[in-house]
C-alpha cells in the first residue's frame, strides 16, 4: 500500500487523456499573447508609427489586443474542464485514505481517528486543490515564460542568451532549495495533522478530562501542539522567502543584460520588443511561478507522501476463499496490546458450527471486543489459529461475516441506502423484510437516515446485516442504545436466520437467550449454557444477580 497515493494520483491523471488534450489546445491559445507581444509590438514601430504610419502602427497594436482576448479564452477554456480533470482525482484518494484506514490491522480501533479525518479533510483537499492550482497557475506561469523566451529568440536571437542563462540559472537554485522547502512543508503538514489529532481526543475525551480535573494537562498538550505548529509554519515561511528571491533575481537579471549586451545594430524597435517580452510576460511569469510554488506544487508533493506514509503499510487484501463449511476453530488464540502487556486471550479454543448462538460476557476491557475483532479478520492473529472451514480468516471471503459494532455506522443517504450496503442487489421486499424482522418496522425507507437517534441508527445497522446472506454474524454490543424488548426481538431474528450468531452481551439478558455462553475473565474462560454457569461460577452469578439487581 505504500505509494499507493502516489502511484494513484498520476493513474487517475493519466487517464483524463481528454481532458489533457482540451488543456494542451488551451496553453497554446494562452501562450499566444506572450509569444507574440514583442514582435507585434515591433512590427507597430518598424511598419506603422517610426515610418509615418500611425493607422497602421495601431492596427498592429490592435492585433495584440485581439491575441490577448485569444489568451483570455484559452484561460477560460481551462477553467471549464478542471472539474474533469481534479475531481476524480480527489474521489480515488479519498478511497486510498479509506482503504489504508480499513486495512489498517495493527490496531482495534473503537474511538473516531481524528488523523484519518485531517488526511480527508486536509491533505486530501490540498492535493485536489493543489493540481488544480498546478493546472491553472503554475501550467499557465510556464507556458507564458517559454513562450516569451521563444519570442524573444524570435525577434532578436543575438541577445537570447542573456535572457535563457540567467532564467536556467534561477530554475537551477531553485531545484538545489526544492529539498529544504519540501521538508518544511513536510514538516508543517505533520504539525497540522497533529495538532488535529490532539485537538480532537481532548475533545473526544471531555469527560475524562473533567472527571479527572485534567484541565491544566489537557490545555498544555494541546497547547504544545500548536505552538509546534506555527514554529514550521516560521521555518516554511524563511524557506520561502529566499526562493521568492531566487527566482526574481533570475527574473529581473534578464533586463539588466539585455539592456549592457545589445549590439549596435539592434534596431529600437526590437529593443522594445524585447523588453515587452521581459516585463510583460517573462518577469511576471516568472515571479508567480515563484509565489505559487510554495502553495501548490510543494504542497501536492508533500502531501501526497504524507498521504503514501500514513496509508496502511500492510498488503493484506481481502480474502476471497469460501470453503464447503463455515464452521469457526480457534486453537491456541492468544493475543495482547504490547510486547510486555499481560494476554487479554491467552491459549484460547472454541468451536462453532451453523445454528451456534454464542454470548460473550465478561468485566468491561476483559477481551470482548478483541475476539470480536479476532474472529471477524479485523485484527490479525499473533498466536494461534482462526480457521473459518479449514481456512485462516484472513483468507475468507469477506461477505462470509456480518459484523457490527456499538456505534452504528450509518451514511449520509436514504434508509433503504443504508440497510442495503452489504446487499446492495437486495430487492426492497427484502430489505423492507429486514426492518420489519429486527423490529424496524417504523423507519420510512426513502426517510434521510442520517437524520435518526442512536436508537434508530442500530436498527438500521441490525437490519443490514439480517438482509445479507452472510452466515456468520457478530454483534460487538450492537443493542446498546435499543430497549431490553427491542433487544431481544433484534437478536431473535437474526438468530432465525440460521448460521453462527456470537453476541458480545450488553445485557445479561443476552446470556439466556443463548444456546452458550463464554465467560472471559483473563487468562481463565468458562463455556456453558447459562443456567449452568449460573450454578458453577461465582463470578457469572454475580454479574447476572448485579444486572437482575
Amino acid at each position: 500500500m505504500k505509494g499507493g497515493a502516489a502511484a494513484e494520483y498520476w493513474r487517475v491523471l493519466g487517464a483524463q487523456w481528454r481532458g489533457w488534450l482540451v488543456l494542451v489546445a488551451c496553453s497554446i491559445l494562452e501562450g499566444l499573447p506572450a509569444f507574440l507581444s514583442g514582435a507585434l509590438v515591433q512590427a507597430a514601430i518598424d511598419r506603422g508609427f517610426a515610418v509615418g504610419r500611425p493607422l497602421e502602427g495601431i492596427t498592429w497594436l490592435g492585433a495584440f489586443g485581439g491575441v490577448a482576448v485569444v489568451g483570455a479564452l484559452g484561460a477560460r477554456l481551462v477553467w471549464s474542464r478542471l472539474g474533469a480533470v481534479v475531481e476524480p482525482v480527489r474521489d480515488a484518494l479519498v478511497g486510498v485514505v479509506v482503504r489504508g484506514v480499513l486495512r489498517d490491522r495493527t490496531g482495534h480501533r473503537v474511538a473516531p481517528d481524528a488523523s484519518a479525518v485531517a488526511r480527508i479533510s486536509q491533505h486530501v483537499e490540498i492535493v485536489r486543490d493543489a493540481t488544480a492550482g498546478m493546472l491553472v497557475q503554475a501550467r499557465g506561469m510556464v507556458v507564458t515564460a517559454v513562450a516569451a523566451v521563444l519570442g524573444v529568440a524570435v525577434v532578436a536571437g543575438d541577445v537570447v542568451w542573456a535572457v535563457a542563462l540567467p532564467v536556467a540559472g534561477a530554475a537551477g537554485a531553485f531545484v538545489v532549495l526544492l529539498p529544504a522547502l519540501a521538508k518544511g512543508q513536510r514538516e508543517l503538514t505533520l504539525a497540522d495533522e497533529a495538532t488535529a489529532k490532539v485537538a480532537g481526543e481532548a475533545l473526544a475525551g471531555l469527560p475524562d478530562i473533567a472527571a479527572c480535573a485534567a484541565y491544566d494537562t489537557a490545555e498544555s498538550t494541546v497547547r504544545e501542539a500548536a505552538r509546534a505548529q506555527a514554529r514550521a509554519a516560521t521555518r516554511l515561511a524563511s524557506a520561502s522567502a529566499l526562493r521568492v528571491a531566487v527566482v526574481g533575481v533570475g527574473a529581473f537579471l534578464p533586463v539588466v543584460l539585455v539592456l549592457a549586451t545589445a549590439p549596435p545594430t539592434m534596431s529600437g524597435a526590437a529593443l522594445l520588443g524585447v523588453l515587452v517580452y521581459l516585463t510583460g510576460s517573462l518577469y511576471p511569469a516568472l515571479n508567480g511561478l515563484a509565489a505559487t510554488t510554495s502553495t501548490v506544487i510543494l504542497r501536492l508533493i508533500v502531501a501526497l507522501r504524507r498521504l503514501a506514509e500514513a496509508a496502511s503499510t500492510d498488503d493484506h487484501e481481502p480474502g476471497t476463499e469460501r470453503p464447503d463449511t463455515t464452521e469457526i476453530t480457534v486453537r491456541g488464540l492468544t493475543h495482547r496490546w504490547g510486547e510486555h502487556a499481560e494476554p487479554v486471550l491467552a491459549d484460547f479454543d472454541i468451536d462453532l458450527r451453523p445454528g451456534d448462538h454464542l454470548c460473550v460476557v465478561g468485566p468491561s476491557g476483559i477481551g470482548k471486543s478483541t475476539l470480536a475483532a479476532l474472529l471477524t479478520g479485523l485484527l490479525p492473529v499473533q498466536h494461534g489459529t482462526v480457521e473459518i472451514g479449514g481456512v485462516p480468516v484472513e483468507r475468507i471471503d469477506p461477505a462470509l461475516i456480518a459484523f457490527t459494532p456499538q456505534e452504528a455506522y450509518v451514511f449520509a443517504g436514504t434508509v433503504r441506502e443504508n440497510i442495503a450496503l452489504l446487499n446492495p442487489d437486495a430487492p426492497d421486499e427484502r430489505l423492507a423484510q429486514a426492518a420489519r424482522e429486527v423490529g424496524a418496522a417504523h423507519l420510512d425507507l426513502d426517510a434521510d437516515a442520517s437524520a435518526l437517534d442512536p436508537a434508530d441508527r442500530q436498527l438500521i445497522a441490525l437490519a443490514r446485516v439480517h438482509a445479507t446472506d452472510a452466515p456468520i454474524v457478530v454483534l460487538d454490543e450492537a443493542t446498546s442504545h435499543l430497549t431490553a424488548r427491542q433487544e431481544a426481538a433484534a437478536e431473535r431474528a437474526i438468530a432465525d436466520r440460521g448460521g453462527i450468531l456470537v453476541v458480545i452481551a450488553h445485557r445479561m439478558s443476552s446470556a439466556e437467550r443463548a444456546s452458550r455462553v463464554l465467560l472471559l475473565d483473563g487468562r481463565h474462560t468458562l463455556l456453558g449454557a447459562h443456567a449452568d454457569l449460573a450454578r458453577r461460577s461465582e463470578q457469572y452469578a454475580g454479574l447476572v444477580n448485579a444486572w437482575s439487581g
